[in-house]
């Protein structure tokens, strides 16, 4: 007679194990300490075999019967049941592995293993800095996938994310770095092919900025900044290149700006949101360095309105050529203007790992509605406080590279 599930539930161990059958070949072996285990017995190529089939009551007396015929089924078909069933398991081991392979094999820890045997010979503070850039934007955009996953695609889209923040250097880089980690992949069979082959950054980047926002490389800084420093010309235009430098404001922000708008006491530069492109207000965080610089302007304008009067109308700022005119007169027509500091500072601070969400606060190009504005102007206040003090002692320190060549 088939069990039942009041029989098998009440059924009490005794000194020697014993079998409880139900039907077909299935059977319940009742153990002396207590255990209940679904067993049936069989015969394969003149072959007998107990094929186990789970213990009650985690496996109850349906769920047992239902086991029991899918085996007398893979039987019927002409195959071992057990056979089968340890195939199946061998296979999703492999799996396992597979899936343990590929997360082993990730962008990310690749790009860190090539990092690391890439560095050997290079300056301390380029090697963190390429990791720095890795960590800021290639990580977060496809780190997570397997290596043999990331397509060009990813490639291009994270290439273009990173232009539209107006830093096509830092894009450039990425593409030159992913190439790079996937040579090394490919190198060493942990990747097929090398996806960002497909393509060269001017297949997708836009064109080098155009005059008016034209600006030179990072490289070239530090004899920008000398020549700055020792510029001949108007004092005024002087100190309005170095505070361009150490704030990279707008041209128009800084030039028009009064000196109602400065607080260096608490080193403060507050610029009203009818003055703003976006049209929210502004906070601009002055370094130790910019609040020098207008402590100087201060002893030439500091009794008119404008901090940048013109030199022959004091009613009057200086216009919006003066800039783009002196650089002209240092030899950077066509090679650098006014609006090339913000791309400047914003390739560097994102290349230095500083958060993207503060240097697009600083540059104001977040975009923000009405409400939010009162609010969101002094957003990450003491954080871009920190970043800009950085920044002005990073050009401080390029400055003094500059004279250094100059001298030699």
């Amino acid at each position: 007679m088939a069990l039942t599930d009041t029989a098998v539930r009440g059924t009490k161990p005794n000194k020697k194990p014993f079998k409880m059958y139900d039907r077909d070949g299935l059977f319940l072996l009742v153990n002396p300490s207590g255990s209940k285990l679904w067993r049936w017995r069989y015969r394969f190529e003149g072959k007998e075999k107990l094929m186990a089939l789970g213990e009650y009551p985690l496996v109850s007396l349906g769920q047992a019967r239902e086991l029991h015929l899918a085996a007398r089924r893979t039987f019927a078909a002409g195959s071992d049941p057990m056979a089968e069933r340890k195939a199946e398991g061998e296979a999703k081991q492999r799996e396992i592995e597979a899936r343990q392979r590929e997360a082993d094999n990730s962008f990310e820890n690749v790009a860190r293993e090539w990092w690391k045997w890439w560095l050997i010979g290079k300056s301390p503070r380029h090697a963190d800095t390429t990791l720095r850039r890795l960590e800021a934007d290639v990580f977060p955009a496809y780190g997570h996938k397997s290596i043999n996953s990331v397509t060009a695609a990813d490639v291009r889209e994270l290439m273009i994310l990173v232009e539209k923040r107006d830093a096509r250097d830092v894009a450039k880089r990425i593409h030159e770095t992913t190439s790079q980690i996937f040579r090394f992949a490919v190198a060493r069979d942990i990747a097929t092919r090398n996806p960002a082959a497909d393509f060269k950054p001017r297949d997708i980047l836009a064109e080098a900025q155009t005059q008016n926002r034209a600006r030179v490389d990072a490289k070239e800084l530090p004899e920008l900044l000398a020549k700055i420093d020792d510029y001949n010309g108007d004092a005024v235009t002087r100190l309005a290149m170095k505070l361009m430098t150490y704030t990279f404001v707008r041209t128009s922000e800084e030039i028009e700006a009064p000196w109602s708008e400065f607080d260096l006491d608490e080193a403060r530069w507050t610029i009203p949101a009818d003055r703003m492109k976006m049209k929210t207000p502004h906070i601009v965080p002055l370094s130790r360095q910019a609040v020098e610089v207008l402590q100087a302007l201060k002893q030439i304008t500091g009794n008119g309105h404008f901090v940048f009067a013109g030199a022959r109308d004091k009613r009057k700022p200086i216009s919006n050529n003066t800039i783009l005119y002196a650089l002209y007169r240092l030899g950077y027509r066509d090679r650098m203007t006014g609006h090339g500091f913000r791309g400047l500072a914003s390739t560097i601070l994102h290349e230095q790992g500083f958060e993207e969400a503060h240097i697009e606060l600083q540059l104001a190009h977040t975009k923000r509605n009405k409400v939010a504005a009162a609010y969101n102007h002094a957003k990450y206040l003491s954080q871009r406080s920190a970043m800009m003090q950085w920044w002005a002692d990073y050009l401080d320190a390029q400055l003094a590279k500059g004279r250094n060549a100059l001298v030699v």
